[in-house]
């Protein structure tokens, strides 16, 4: 029996609100290695919130984003817990809306987007870029301040999972699990065994039943760990984000937060059999 607890949340983030954001991640972050989890998803764009808009084309946003992961890495809270954090990164010429993967002080993969959401009330495509190279991961030269700090030059970059001992570990990002092929059914025919899904979704009628049934379809089929994580409240925007963080294993909803709880902070714990 391979037995896993792991962690997914419900965050109140505001938009460019650095400080309050770092709050709300490190207090998830703290609930879930003191419930014994082992993996921490939190919501897209955590670090600076989700309707930052035009912000996001300031070079400032990016390097608070930066500033704020490494007070992260140097401090003891990714120590034996790996997290999944959402941030804007720079590459080259690019901005890309990323997942940075951290596990015991250090960086392990930072994975972009590969579809962006542009309908409805979403305008990804006005400030980010799709990652499309899906054939192998790229070397990605950290800030020079961070890896200083860390004394890591680079991490790997690009579309991939993370193989470890006994499973191996994967970031599906809102959008791409609506997409005409979405990376887990690849995913989990290399293996892996546990999805994260970083979203900003906000709240409209009979929404959240799309989302569960997609949840439980794409581990229905193929078996699995799906987690899910969202934004919660108001971000400083006009949309209301409606939380209801939740775990899937093998088609069947084992753990769900509120949906419009007036929580800052919401973790949902769950310990799965990888076998089953």
């Amino acid at each position: 029996m391979r037995l896993l607890k792991v962690a997914t949340c419900n965050l109140n983030q505001w938009a460019m609100e650095f400080e309050c954001n770092m709050k709300n991640i490190k207090a998830s972050i703290s609930q879930a290695k003191a419930a014994g989890a082992v993996i921490r998803l939190g919501p897209e764009l955590e670090v600076t919130g989700y309707g930052c808009e035009d912000h996001f084309l300031e070079l400032d946003t990016v390097t608070h984003a930066w500033e704020c992961l490494k007070e992260l890495l140097l401090g003891d809270w990714t120590d034996g817990i790996l997290c999944s954090i959402g941030m804007p990164v720079i590459r080259g010429a690019e901005r890309y809306n990323c997942q940075v993967l951290c596990l015991n002080r250090r960086i392990i993969m930072i994975r972009p987007k590969l579809w962006l959401a542009n309908d409805g009330n979403y305008r990804e495509l006005s400030w980010f870029t799709a990652w499309k190279q899906r054939g192998e991961l790229d070397e990605f030269h950290l800030p020079i301040h961070v890896s200083e700090a860390l004394s890591q030059t680079s991490v790997p970059f690009g579309y991939g999972y993370i193989q470890f001992i006994d499973t191996a570990v994967a970031v599906e990002v809102c959008e791409e699990l609506f997409s005409p092929v979405p990376p887990h059914a690849e995913l989990a025919l290399n293996g892996v065994e546990v999805f994260m899904n970083a979203s900003g979704s906000h709240h409209q009628l009979r929404k959240l039943n799309i989302r569960l049934n997609a949840f439980m379809g794409a581990t229905n089929a193929r078996g699995g760990v799906y987690m899910y994580s969202n934004q919660q409240g108001c971000d400083g925007g006009r949309l209301y984000y409606d939380g209801c963080a939740c775990i899937v294993v093998n088609g069947h909803v084992v753990a769900q937060g509120s949906q419009f709880s007036l929580k800052d902070v919401e973790v949902i714990i769950s310990q799965v059999d990888l076998d089953a």
